[in-house]
């Protein structure tokens, strides 16, 4: 009993602590629904302007037990934390900003606990737009070309703008700035860009228009307030020129004045009309229309208006002339045409000077900046110059011209009656050259034409260039001649050729370049033009000592020129003469030469310029050597073999001459060569034939012309000794018949003259080498009547030697007279053949002539009956 009692109490709380957890139910969330403020957050909407910092929610739930309860809030992972909550009173605070247009969803998972028991629940939040967007165009800039004979009301560009809200606050019109100053209109829903109703558009007064458009919302509410956000933007419309414009008159009004003393036939005024297209400007012919009354008229080309009559004989003391300018087409149509009145007036006062003006009143000095080489016929624009002469009639008429450098503009008009707009046009484009003129000055100079006063004023025009590209690199000459010596090392420098471009900055610059089949061996710097030679090249006059070939000067935008370059290799001394042989043999003549010759390979003189002399002979005394020639011949008191073997006691008469070739470069270099020279003597029949023979044998046509001329004078001979025979017979009357004659020529041996020529015989010694044998048989009178005595026949010419063979003949008994080769060098061995094969038909031709000359002999020698 006691121990029951004992335990009561221990088992009694174990048993309550049991039914209480059993007994526990989890807490949760009330559902106050969508409108409500409290609750679980669920359908909860958040306006994107909401503040940071906010109390937007309170989160509201209960604990079946009654046991309080803590609230929490969490997130997916890597979703942004939007919100925190108090733990215990469930207040939901807005700690990041929200954003619509990024995300317009938010999920949270809110949760509830009772310390033994947590409900979690995904909530899903609602982010609604507030007008927090401008709009935004798309697809700028805008440039639109608009030809300026588009219709009125077209269409010409879309604009497009887009607002990322939503409702009214993300729908977007269209509005243009300055409406009424506008020359278009918008729609305010499609953006389309249209040309006003009734307005057309004028590329001579406006080439650019500039409209500013203008993007609006429909507004709506920011942090509770209505808000409405816009953004401009600008269109660029470029009108496109259309030959659609008359011609516009320069300078209007026009007043001119005919003065009391002004001639008739003079000029009055000059109108100007010029295209108003300046695209492609017809010409422009002038007429008067009506209002000069016989009195004025116009020159159709330069719009010069003179008066015709003179002042006397005007009636009237102003006139009103309509004058009009029409263009024409290149074929010769009229496409447009313009009028202007031209008031003249008649006048005689003068108290007034010309007045230049400028836009802001009286001016004399006018500057312009320009480019150069602008088109001739442009009228400077910049320029608004505007003289004035308060005078009337005459008195206000004054001459406008530029003084300063000529022909480069021209002023317009030349001639002024009291006032005009002055235009300055370009003549001369290729005068306005930066690289001549940086700065362009000139005079305007106006000056009363017929007033005793002349009175005048000048205005200072000051035009400063611009540069452009307009200069091609020159060469300082059209070619070059440079000399190098052919030892020269490869990289050696050869030339430097120069080229200049007289523009500006970078367009200066010149770029060097060779090219061209004689350029293989030669390079040039780029900047300094200097022609050097290729590292590996190698320069032989005796190869080539001519090269020619193209350089090219160009800037950076391509431009260029060329010039020429001729390069001669100078020869160096650097070849030896050469001879055929070392040792050489040759026969000489008394009398007659022999030669040497030695080359030398070296190209230009005097380094191939070859001078002989004999260094060694034994005796020393015996033959001289021609300088130039290499012409070896005896001393002049040397002329037999006699005198030849009282010299020295060598009876076969063989020299050996050490004979020297040098040439004359610097240094020189030369060669030796031993001669051996065999002298024979050459006998020939004693007379004056053979003398002849004997000097010509070197000369074969001076005696072939010697022969010819003998012949000659025989045959006038034999002519004049027929001619008297015939006369005697004539008168005489003894005429033999013809029978009896040939019977007696058949019957008379024939008359001969023998001549044994030359009999060649192997001699013993040098003066037996030439023997000649004539045997002739003294001629008997045959004639038929026996009386007539005819003169011996005169002792004919020997015939000259046969000439010898050039192979070796088969008769061992005959003997050849030694001949002396006129070279020693193997290259001229054809020339020598040639000149032998000529001296031998030259030979055979004198023989043929001999023959005939001794026929001819014996005919004479015939008596005639």
């Amino acid at each position: 009993m006691k121990h029951v009692r004992h335990f009561t109490p221990s088992l009694f709380l174990s048993l309550v602590h049991v039914c209480l957890v059993q007994a526990n139910y989890a807490p949760y969330f009330f559902d106050n629904g969508a409108g409500s403020t409290n609750g679980n957050m669920a359908l909860l909407s958040l306006s994107e302007d909401t503040p940071v910092g906010t109390y937007v929610y309170t989160l509201n739930g209960t604990d079946p037990e009654g046991d309080p309860v803590t609230y929490g809030l969490t997130y997916e992972a890597g979703s942004r934390r939007y919100f925190s909550v108090d733990r215990n009173l469930g207040n939901v605070t807005l700690i990041e900003e929200l954003d619509r247009e990024k995300e317009d969803e938010i999920e949270v998972i809110v949760s509830i606990s009772d310390g033994l028991s947590t409900v979690s629940e995904k909530v899903r939040i609602l982010v609604t737009d507030a007008n927090d967007e401008s709009p935004e165009f798309i697809n700028t800039p805008y440039i639109v070309q608009v030809p300026e004979n588009t219709p009125s009301g077209s269409s010409i560009f879309k604009i497009e703008a887009v607002d990322r809200d939503t409702g009214s606050g993300g729908s977007i019109t269209y509005f243009l700035q300055n409406i009424h100053a506008n020359k278009f209109t918008i729609d305010r829903h499609s953006g389309v860009l249209r040309i006003k109703t009734g307005v057309t558009l004028d590329y001579e007064k406006s080439r650019t228009h500039f409209v500013v458009v203008v993007a609006k919302d429909g507004g709506g509410k920011l942090r509770g307030d209505n808000k409405v956000f816009s953004a401009t933007t600008t269109v660029t419309v470029n009108v496109e020129d259309v030959q659609d414009t008359p011609p516009m008159f320069i300078g209007t009004p026009y007043y001119g004045y005919v003065y009391e003393d002004t001639l008739a036939g003079s000029e009055v005024l000059t109108v100007v009309a010029l295209d108003g297209d300046r695209g492609k400007p017809n010409s422009i012919h002038y007429s008067l229309v009506n209002g000069s009354e016989g009195s004025f008229e116009i020159s159709n080309t330069t719009g010069a208006i003179s008066v015709i009559k003179s002042p006397n004989q005007l009636k009237k003391e102003v006139y009103e002339l309509k004058v009009q300018a029409s263009e024409v087409s290149p074929e010769g149509d009229v496409s447009a045409y313009a009028f202007a009145m031209v008031t003249i007036r008649v006048v005689d006062l003068n108290n007034h000077p010309p007045t230049f003006y400028g836009e802001n009143g009286p001016q004399n000095r006018f500057e312009l900046t320009m480019y150069e080489h602008p088109p001739e016929g442009e009228i400077l624009r910049g320029l608004k110059i505007t003289v004035n002469d308060s005078d009337q009639g005459a008195n206000a008429k004054f001459n406008l011209r530029l003084v300063g450098p000529g022909g480069i503009f021209r002023v317009v008009p030349q001639t002024v009656l009291n006032e005009a707009q002055v235009t300055i046009i370009v003549e001369n484009s290729a005068a306005i050259d930066y690289e001549k003129f940086k700065v362009l000055t000139f005079k305007l100079l106006a000056i009363e034409v017929n007033t005793p006063e002349r009175f005048s004023s000048t205005a200072d025009v000051v035009i400063r260039l611009l540069d452009t590209n307009d200069n091609v690199p020159k060469f300082s000459s059209d070619y070059y001649i440079a000399r190098i010596p052919e030892n020269s090392p490869g990289g050696s420098n050869v030339v430097a050729v120069t080229a200049t471009d007289p523009d500006s900055g970078l367009w200066g610059e010149v770029k060097y370049s060779i090219y061209g089949t004689g350029a293989d061996l030669f390079l040039i710097h780029p900047s300094t033009g200097i022609i050097y030679t290729q590292p590996w090249a190698v320069l032989d006059a005796e190869v080539n000592s001519k090269y020619n070939f193209y350089v090219k000067a160009e800037d950076t935008d391509g431009k260029y020129s060329l010039a020429e370059v001729f390069i001669t290799v100078l020869d160096v001394n650097d070849h030896s003469p050469e001879f055929n042989e070392n040792i050489q043999e040759k026969t000489m003549i008394i009398g007659s030469p022999v030669k040497i010759e030695a080359i030398d390979q070296d190209a230009e003189e005097p380094n191939n310029i070859v001078d002989y002399s004999i260094m060694q002979a034994d005796p020393a005394n015996v033959f001289d050597i021609d300088q130039s020639t290499g012409e070896i011949k005896l001393k002049s008191y040397i002329r037999s073999l006699d005198i030849i073997h009282n010299i020295t006691k060598n009876k076969d008469c063989i020299w050996s001459v050490v004979v020297q070739a040098k040439d004359r470069g610097s240094p020189s270099f030369s060669t030796t060569a031993v001669l051996k020279i065999d002298i024979t003597e050459e006998t020939l029949h004693k007379g004056p034939m053979a003398a002849f023979l004997m000097q010509t044998k070197d000369n074969p046509m001076k005696a072939l012309g010697v022969l010819a001329g003998v012949m000659g004078i025989m045959v006038l001979i034999t002519i004049m000794i027929s001619t008297a025979m015939f006369w005697r017979n004539k008168r005489s009357n003894k005429i033999m018949p013809v029978r009896r004659i040939i019977k007696k020529r058949q019957t008379q041996p024939s008359r001969t003259v023998r001549m044994e020529w030359l009999k060649f015989k192997r001699p013993s010694n040098a003066a037996e080498k030439f023997v000649v044998e004539d045997d002739a048989q003294s001629l008997q009178n045959e004639n038929s009547n026996n009386n007539v005595q005819v003169a011996p026949v005169p002792p004919a010419a020997p015939v000259p030697p046969p000439p010898p063979a050039l192979a070796p003949s088969g008769d061992a008994s005959g003997w050849r007279v030694p001949t002396v080769s006129g070279s020693l060098t193997p290259k001229f061995i054809n020339k020598q053949l040639k000149k032998r094969g000529h001296s031998s038909a030259h030979n055979a031709m004198v023989s043929e002539l001999k023959m005939r000359f001794e026929k001819r002999n014996a005919a004479i020698g015939e008596p005639h009956i």
